[in-house]
């Protein structure tokens, strides 16, 4: 099933069924007026959802239209909670070798994980406003989980059961303050902006056999100003979405709609490119001695999409573009 969120003038938004194949769109505020309603009644609502779901692919469902994602906000336009992993160990890798960083003990047992900003997401189409380019403009492609109710201490094997949709993210970093904020301890605040998810939120049984082990094992194709920059696959996760709920969830409970991210995609595969131009710069310190791709510029554009084994896009496209705004900009 897939689900979107049409931008109206609340906050939330109104929530749509989308077909397999993007191509076609019908209301379903009549069953669950938002997103965050339908998975706080998730086990009332979902077999009125993916009813219409399969009526919408058979072609027999009233009141369809033509879905248009410049329309969509994020599926949900904001969270509970947004919290974010880094799960993929090359991209750590790498960032320690270019950096000359001491390895972070026990990464390998102890997944690592930030609370981010999840009251403002962004949707497929919206611009990336930000106040300086002296910031270090970062994208940062990603996949995440939508939770219904975790209880506190869940276990990996359990924690599989509460993912009820997967979503792709653009995940905004400002590399230029990150740097001061992780020598406090106290974690991001202003090097993490407003993250950025594609228009469709879809259930795990979607992506068929791609979905297995708790990863998404299909490649995230990132393009910059129309140039390709990578396609690292999500299937390379070290840990599993499972475990990066059970990690979440050992001393409180997640309530029925906290997202969970993956981190940055990342493959040891150097020709796989890289899903963020930190990872390409630390690359290119590495083997060259000194980075030379530059972070986004005003007027700059990220698009980032996954398609299927069929070709088909599974959650449609990010694509979006960095402006000046919000401060007198630099």
């Amino acid at each position: 099933m897939k689900l979107s969120t049409l931008k109206n003038h609340s906050r939330d938004g109104r929530l749509l069924v989308v077909s397999r194949d993007l191509a076609w769109a019908v209301d379903a505020g009549d069953i669950a007026a938002t997103l965050q309603d339908a998975i706080d009644r998730w086990s009332n609502v979902e077999g009125a959802l993916r009813a219409r779901y399969d009526a919408l692919n058979a072609g027999s469902q009233a009141g369809a239209f033509a879905f248009d994602p410049q329309q969509a906000a994020a599926p949900l336009p904001r969270a509970w909670q947004w919290l974010d992993a880094s799960s993929f160990l090359s991209h750590g890798e790498r960032m320690q070798k270019a950096f000359g960083l001491d390895p972070i003990e026990g990464v390998e047992h102890t997944p690592l994980m930030y609370q981010g900003c999840g009251d403002d997401f962004l949707g497929p189409h919206d611009d990336i406003v930000l106040p300086s380019e002296a910031h270090g403009i970062d994208f940062e492609g990603e996949f995440a989980v939508l939770v219904d109710d975790v209880p506190m201490g869940c276990s990996a094997e359990q924690a599989a059961s509460h993912v009820r949709l997967i979503v792709q993210v653009n995940d905004v970093s400002l590399r230029g303050l990150a740097p001061r904020e992780m020598k406090t301890g106290f974690g991001f605040i202003q090097a993490k902006s407003s993250s950025s998810f594609a228009p469709v939120a879809v259930t795990p049984d979607e992506l068929g056999e791609a979905w297995r082990g708790g990863r998404v094992h299909l490649p995230l194709r990132v393009d910059r100003n129309g140039q390709w920059f990578g396609h690292a696959n999500g299937g390379a996760m070290h840990f599993g979405f499972h475990q990066l709920i059970a990690h979440a969830a050992l001393t409180r409970r997640l309530r029925a709609g906290c997202l969970i991210g993956s981190g940055t995609v990342s493959n040891a595969d150097p020709s796989v490119g890289a899903a963020c131009i930190a990872e390409r710069r630390a690359v290119e310190m590495i083997e060259q001695g000194a980075p030379h791709t530059p972070f986004m510029r005003f007027g700059d554009r990220v698009r980032m999409e996954v398609f299927d084994q069929q070709g088909q896009s599974v959650f449609g496209a990010i694509d979006q573009r960095v402006v000046c705004g919000g401060l007198p900009c630099a």
